[in-house]
C-alpha cells in the first residue's frame, strides 16, 4: 500500500493507493461518527463497510446526474437518515459520484466530513483528489461547486480490473496530462499502483501550493481542460472526460506553438504521449468551431479574455488574454 500525504495544515489527509484500499475505510472514519451515508451508482458494483450504521444513496448514471437536483435529493435523504455534522458521507464511484457527493457534503449542515473511494482510474488519479467538488449547469461544466477537502481518499486499484475498456482509457487522459506537469518522470515506465500514486503526488503538490486557486498555480491542473470541457458540453458528454482532455492536450500544444512558447518537437511529444495511451487527438467530426470558442470563453479561468494553461519554457503556466484568431487557428489544426 502506498500512502501519499496531502499537506494542508489542519485539513491534511492521506491518500491510500493499492489493492484492497477500500477495506481500510473503518480506519479513516472521523472520530465520533455514528452514521455513514454511502453515495454511489447502481453500475458501480463496489461495496464498502464503514463499520457503523450506514445507508446507501444511489444517484443516476451519466454526467447528467451531476446537477443541482441530485444535490438536493441527496441532502433531503441525509435529513431523513438523521445524518449530523459529526457523521460522514462516503462517495463510492467515479468522478460524477465523488464530485456530486463531495459538493453535497460541503453544503449539507454547512459541511460534513467526506471520504472519497474512487472506483475509476480517472477518479483515482484526479477527480477525487484535492477537494474540488461541484456540479454542472446546462451552460457549462463544473460551474457550481465548493472547495471541500476529504477526510481521506482510498484508491483501491483492485476495482479497476473490472472497468470497461473505454472507462479505463478515460483515466489515461489525465495520466497523459501529468506527463507534462512532471516531465522528469515517464509515467509509462511505472506499474499501475505507481502511476496512480505518482499522479496523486503531482496533484497534491500543486494543491498544497494553491489550495483555493488564489495564486493561479492550481489552474495548471486544467492543462488540456479548456477545450475538453467545451467538447463535453457541446457534445452532451458523448466523449469521456479523459478522451476530451487528450484532444485538449493536442490543441493546447498547437496553441502554445503559435504563441512561440514551444517548438515542433514538443507538439509531436504531445501527440506521441496521447497516441501511446490509445486516446483521440482530433476533435470529432461535426463540431462547430465557433461554438467551441464561445464555450471556451466561459471557462472559469477566463476572467480577462480567453485564458488557457499552456506549456512554455517554465513549464505549464496560465496565459491570459489570448487573441481569438490564435485560438481559432490552433483549433482548426485539430479538427477532424
Amino acid at each position: 500500500m502506498i500512502t501519499v500525504p496531502v499537506r494542508l495544515g489542519e485539513r491534511s489527509y492521506d491518500v491510500l493507493v493499492g489493492r484492497g484500499a477500500r477495506h481500510r475505510l473503518l480506519e479513516v472514519l472521523p472520530v465520533g461518527a455514528t452514521r455513514a451515508a454511502i453515495v454511489t451508482q447502481d453500475g458501480v458494483g463496489v461495496d464498502v463497510d464503514a463499520g457503523i450504521e450506514q445507508r446507501r444513496f444511489v444517484i443516476d448514471d451519466g454526467e447528467e446526474a451531476k446537477c443541482l437536483e441530485t444535490v438536493e435529493d441527496l441532502c433531503r435523504g441525509f435529513v431523513r437518515f438523521g445524518l449530523t455534522r459529526a457523521d460522514v458521507v462516503v462517495a463510492v464511484g467515479g468522478g460524477v459520484v465523488t464530485d456530486t457527493a463531495g459538493f453535497a457534503a460541503a453544503v449539507y449542515h454547512r459541511g460534513v466530513p467526506v471520504i472519497q473511494v474512487p472506483t475509476t482510474l480517472l477518479g483515482q488519479v484526479d477527480a477525487a483528489i484535492g477537494g474540488k467538488t461541484g456540479v454542472n449547469l446546462p451552460e457549462g461544466k463544473n460551474l457550481v461547486g465548493a472547495f471541500w477537502q476529504p477526510t481521506a481518499v482510498l484508491c483501491d486499484t483492485e476495482v479497476l480490473e473490472t472497468l470497461p475498456p473505454r472507462e479505463y482509457r478515460s483515466g489515461l487522459g489525465e495520466i497523459a496530462k501529468c506527463h507534462f506537469l512532471d516531465p522528469a518522470h515517464d509515467l509509462r515506465d511505472l506499474g499501475l499502483d505507481g502511476k496512480v500514486a505518482r499522479c496523486v503526488a503531482i496533484k497534491a503538490a500543486v494543491v498544497e501550493a494553491d489550495e483555493h486557486e488564489q495564486t493561479g498555480r492550481r489552474a495548471i491542473l486544467n492543462y488540456g481542460h479548456t477545450l475538453a470541457h467545451a467538447l463535453e458540453t457541446s457534445g452532451h458528454y458523448d466523449l469521456r472526460h479523459g478522451e476530451a482532455v487528450a484532444i485538449g492536450l493536442c490543441f493546447a500544444a498547437r496553441l502554445a506553438r503559435r504563441l512561440g512558447r514551444i517548438d515542433d518537437d514538443q507538439v509531436k511529444e504531445h501527440d506521441d504521449v496521447v497516441m501511446s495511451y490509445g486516446l483521440p487527438s482530433v476533435v470529432p467530426a461535426g463540431r462547430d468551431p465557433h461554438e467551441l470558442v464561445a464555450l471556451m470563453a466561459r471557462d472559469k479561468k477566463a476572467v480577462r479574455g480567453l485564458t488557457f494553461a499552456l506549456l512554455g519554457p517554465n513549464g505549464v503556466e496560465v496565459v491570459v488574454g489570448i487573441d481569438k484568431a490564435h485560438v481559432q487557428a490552433a483549433l482548426a489544426e485539430v479538427l477532424a
